[in-house]
């Protein structure tokens, strides 16, 4: 593999000798999921971290040198120094990891991961939502673990989008504008120092792309970048930003992904045993991986039997709109030198994604996936249920229940979502080594032994944290001139950290129903403003920029917070990102979901919530159909899907209002005063860990890919 990368500690951090491993820390991201990393940084200068987003290169470039030559004598600082680079090295020295122990025979195997978009950390916003932060806590699981996982995807320059809302509640965006300099990315250079690029025939052109790494733990993650030289304007702008509207960008992006993925692996001198595709966009990499093998003399169906089984396909979307597809006039335009080359006809390679609509055929990424795919799966149970009848046409001979597409239920990463003080408590009363055993349901029987009053503490600090986030972040507004006094309060400058707390976050699409909680508004207001019993609700969210439902979903909600009669108990945190979404996880009472049924695949917001001591007030779809114990937490409706979303709203809404306020608000101030615990809000803090812990993490969820469809196909 080629080995020849740019310097990784650039000189003008200007580090003391005794503590100049700072730098190399910082271009590893093992210090996001463990926080004697993270905090070794924040002990130097808390302002600074906070300003410049916690991102750790940024943070040495503009750190005072008096204040780093100081910690350099300070023994205090020293200790724990010397601890967090002992750890970092114990960690990625390790050759007897859990992957390495189980499977040794297996250890020279490679697995490549594709996905669109990576959420890895708040200061790299690569991602738009959780499809992409689900990529990176499986990145961040498998260098946990020691798989042998190579991850390819985009770097974006211009990332998602910075989200404003005005003083009428209307999103407004703009992009971000990195400075790669300021970002732990690596260059790859080629053996003449030249950058390293790979290239993709496109109608009329061929575009170029670069290829930069990210070290996640033992994790390489592999970043295309199209903003090189070779390249014409437009081209350039492939990879600036993420999910573009114009389906000659998506094509192309697309393309790139897929095939120019491939060659830049061959060219870094790996050769994958298993490609994992993450949702359809990378798909075309089935199609790279064939033409390879025609060239070597195979016919078509020779290699497209051969590389079945080793692709790996898993959808998230149980939203037929929600699938990539393209015109066939598009496939006409972009695709006829490689059916060539396949040694296919026009119509035998349009077959192969083909997919018929109402408004006629489209060419459809994910049933390339599937055609071209021997291991299939969705992301949770119901979810399996739903792929299966959606996709039952490319099986017209089977019954849906047989159609080979199983389910694999998503998990988070425990090391990134858990709130320090709250792995601090694990430790003492879990034991130290409790992370090695999380998916161990034995494990957290343990958590009766955790005392009411010091889980409940933790609780109150973690609640505490993000209201002070939401009154600081409201200050400095205010203080911009930009925002004016009715926006301050919907930011939450008057929240109080002894009322019931409700959260709500994520994208904001129709059939997430952010309103639903708003439908009997006079009836929440009796709720909100009750001085014996309050209610505040906080929500976050993005709409996509050309998403005008969503945006309208988003001014509703807004105009609510700004309605005087709410008194400040209903707030909208504006530009969501993975920092905004720790803080409410960890910090509110309750996480609240609504879904249409079953439109939400997985969903893993609550189950960070759960991990957390949050207690969910869910929707029966997605993971919640499989968490839910009735004792864990609280369902909004029903386990059955309606014909007339209108009835299901209504069904959903009355379910909402009155658990809300004749099961989980009675419960909450149940025998409790300022600052004491409910003792049955407790015990349901404590079953609703011991339930669902153990479950819904990634290192279930990683093992369950390795022993489903991974080492199958590694026996092949």
């Amino acid at each position: 593999m080629i080995r020849n990368f740019h310097k990784v500690f650039p000189n003008h951090y200007h580090l003391p000798e005794r503590i100049n491993r700072l730098g190399e820390l910082a271009y590893n991201l093992w210090w996001v999921w463990n926080p004697i990393g993270l905090r070794i940084y924040l002990q130097l200068d808390r302002r600074l971290w906070e300003k410049v987003n916690h991102n750790p290169i940024a943070f040495l470039h503009q750190i005072d040198e008096a204040k780093l030559a100081a910690a350099s004598r300070d023994k205090y600082f020293l200790e724990e120094y010397d601890h967090v680079m002992a750890e970092f090295d114990a960690y990625m020295g390790n050759e007897n990891t859990w992957f390495a122990r189980q499977y040794p025979d297996l250890k020279n195997r490679q697995i490549a991961y594709f996905s669109f978009e990576f959420g890895l950390h708040e200061s790299m916003p690569f991602y738009a939502g959780g499809l992409g932060i689900l990529a990176g806590d499986h990145l961040k699981e498998a260098s946990d673990l020691g798989l042998p996982i190579t991850g390819m995807g985009f770097i974006y320059k211009q990332g998602y989008f910075v989200q404003k809302i005005t003083e009428d509640g209307w999103q407004e965006t703009s992009n971000y504008h990195f400075d790669f300099e300021e970002m732990p990315i690596i260059a790859i250079v080629d053996d003449k120092e030249k950058p390293l690029t790979v290239s993709v025939k496109l109608p009329d052109r061929t575009v170029h792309a670069r290829v930069w790494m990210l070290q996640v733990g033992r994790v390489s993650l592999y970043l295309l970048d199209s903003n090189v030289p070779q390249n014409s304007v437009n081209d350039r702008q492939l990879t600036s930003r993420l999910y573009s509207s114009d389906l000659e960008i998506r094509i192309s992006q697309e393309m790139l992904l897929g095939m120019g993925g491939v060659r830049a692996l061959r060219k870094l001198g790996y050769k994958p045993d298993l490609w994992h595709m993450n949702e359809g966009h990378s798909a075309f990499l089935t199609l790279e991986n064939v033409r390879e093998l025609i060239d070597e003399g195979m016919t078509f169906e020779e290699a497209a039997q051969k590389l079945r089984k080793s692709n790996i396909f898993t959808t998230h979307t149980p939203v037929p709109a929600g699938n990539d597809q393209f015109p066939i006039w598009l496939i006409d335009k972009y695709f006829p030198s490689y059916w060539e080359e396949m040694k296919l006809t026009r119509d035998q390679f349009v077959e192969l994604g083909k997919q018929t609509q109402p408004w006629g055929d489209t060419f459809s990424m994910p049933v390339l996936a599937l055609h071209l795919s021997e291991r299939c799966n969705a992301v949770s149970e119901l979810h399996g249920e739903v792929a299966r009848k959606m996709w039952n046409f490319l099986w017209p001979e089977r019954e849906a229940r047989d159609v080979p597409i199983q389910y694999i239920t998503n998990g988070v990463h425990m090391g990134f979502w858990l709130a320090r003080r709250m792995r601090l408590l694990f430790d003492r009363y879990l034991g130290m080594d409790w992370m090695e055993h999380m998916d161990d349901p034995d494990l957290w029987t343990r958590v009766e032994q955790i005392p009411d009053l010091e889980l409940w503490d933790v609780r109150r600090h973690l609640k505490r944290k993000l209201i002070n986030y939401a009154i600081e972040n409201a200050r400095e507004n205010w203080q911009s001139t930009k925002h004016s006094a009715s926006q301050v309060i919907a930011e939450g400058v008057m929240l109080d950290q002894y009322s019931l707390t409700i959260g709500f976050a994520r994208r904001f699409a129709t059939y997430k129903r952010a309103d639903l909680f708003f439908s009997d508004y006079d009836r929440l207001l009796r709720l909100i403003n009750d001085q014996d019993r309050p209610l505040q609700i906080i929500l976050a969210g993005k709409a996509h920029p050309a998403d005008e439902p969503g945006k309208l979903l988003i001014q509703k909600v807004y105009r609510v917070a700004k309605d005087a009669r709410s008194g400040g108990r209903i707030v909208f945190l504006e530009d969501y990102d993975l920092n905004i979404a720790r803080l409410l996880v960890q910090g509110v009472d309750v996480w609240m979901n609504t879904p249409r049924r079953p439109n939400e695949a997985s969903g893993t917001s609550g189950m960070k919530a759960a991990i957390n001591g949050t207690l969910n007030f869910s929707v029966l779809d997605g993971w919640w159909r499989e968490g839910f114990n009735g004792s864990n937490g609280w369902a909004i409706g029903n386990d059955e899907d309606y014909d007339d979303p209108n009835k299901q709203d209504e069904v959903d809404a009355a379910s909402l209002y009155n658990t809300l306020e004749n099961e989980i608000i009675p419960l909450y101030y149940q025998t409790r005063s300022m600052g004491d615990a409910s003792p049955q809000w407790i015990a349901k803090i404590k079953e609703n860990m011991r339930s669902l812990s153990w479950q819904f993490n990634t290192r279930r969820m990683v093992k369950e890919y390795l022993h489903k469809m991974y080492l199958p196909a590694f026996k092949e």
